[in-house]
């Protein structure tokens, strides 16, 4: 696949999906970034603002095994991997699949589960398979995972712990729409006399993994390289910050820029690029100190702090010789 048809194709999932997720069309494409990116996604926001119909319909526009997990107390780990079961007529122990093995899974409510379930998905998000009872099996590409979060409710909750939190290449939020967007919301669905909104696939799971594959092709130049060096070095040298960016978010960095490039039609990595992705891309792998929270200082604000110290490449520097 050509670089031109990443921008066409994303256009196109974009514009299908917003059919049932209307006026949201920023953090549609952050997510489609992160579909791009072959990186799971972290959503953190309230109940009701679209965060499972967003998953369902990113995985009904591509064409995508769709699995959902909501997360409870009670889940245990072979509720997510699957587990072996015996079956009498054979006389012999059959595996059935959890629902894990998908290419889009959506973790509702990820922070719920206790900490050995929320471990379950640990090897899956990072090597891409599954090991129970001695035995590995593979996940098939794509396999992203979706997981949402309530920023409020924390009673009863297992707040993620950093390693867990840094495998996921991004977090988002989805935030109210606006007055014109919710009439919109209310209207067509008295129009369409239905809940459901039926989505056209308009890319399949193939087509999916050809643009993943063409994203690599954008270039990144050195000063552009040394630049996201420098901001994510940047945020351990603050001094809000107990623990910085590790270098995965420094490749997280790379691989959100190289996708927003490819959705823009271009073939290299310039700074904005950087600029709009590394908010989401760096701002949940940073700790603050203790005494910030009584502030409401957000890591958000950090990184938007730290960008604005770090020098830009100059243009010229930006694309192949």
């Amino acid at each position: 696949m050509e670089l031109a048809d990443v921008g066409r194709v994303s256009g196109l999932v974009i514009d299908e999906v917003e059919k049932a997720v209307v006026g949201k069309r920023a953090a549609l494409e952050l997510l489609m970034l992160g579909l791009l990116a072959d990186g799971h996604v972290l959503i953190e926001d309230y109940p009701g603002l679209a965060k499972t119909l967003m998953a369902r319909s990113f995985a009904q526009t591509c064409s995508m095994g769709f699995s959902r997990i909501q997360f409870t107390p009670d889940l245990m780990p072979s509720d997510v991997t699957g587990s072996s079961v015996f079956d009498q007529r054979d006389a012999e122990f059959r595996f059935r699949p959890g629902p894990i093995f998908a290419n889009l899974l959506l973790a509702d409510e990820i922070n719920r589960a206790p900490p050995k379930t929320q471990a379950a998905l640990l090897e899956a998000m990072q090597e891409r398979q599954v090991t129970t009872e001695g035995e590995t099996r593979r996940l098939g590409p794509p396999f992203l995972v979706l997981a949402t979060q309530n920023p409020i409710e924390y009673e009863g909750t297992y707040p993620l712990p950093e390693a867990q939190l840094d495998r996921f290449l991004l977090r988002m939020s989805v935030g109210y729409p606006s007055r014109e967007d919710e009439w919109r919301v209310l209207a067509e669905r008295a129009e369409r006399g239905t809940d459901e909104v039926q989505l056209e696939p308009v890319a399949d799971r193939e087509t999916l993994l050809a643009m993943q594959q063409a994203c690599e092709d954008v270039y990144v130049s050195e000063p552009v390289g040394l630049y996201m060096v420098d901001v994510v070095a940047a945020t351990r040298d603050a001094p809000s910050i107990l623990v910085g960016a590790s270098p995965r978010g420094s490749l997280a960095l790379l691989k959100l820029s190289r996708c927003r490039a490819a959705l823009d039609g271009r073939d290299y990595v310039t700074p904005d690029d950087v600029k709009a992705v590394a908010v989401p891309a760096l701002a949940h792998r940073l700790t603050l100190r203790p005494e910030l929270w009584v502030q409401r200082i957000s890591s958000e604000d950090v990184v938007r702090e730290r960008l604005a110290m770090v020098a830009t490449p100059v243009a010229e520097d930006l694309t192949r010789d």
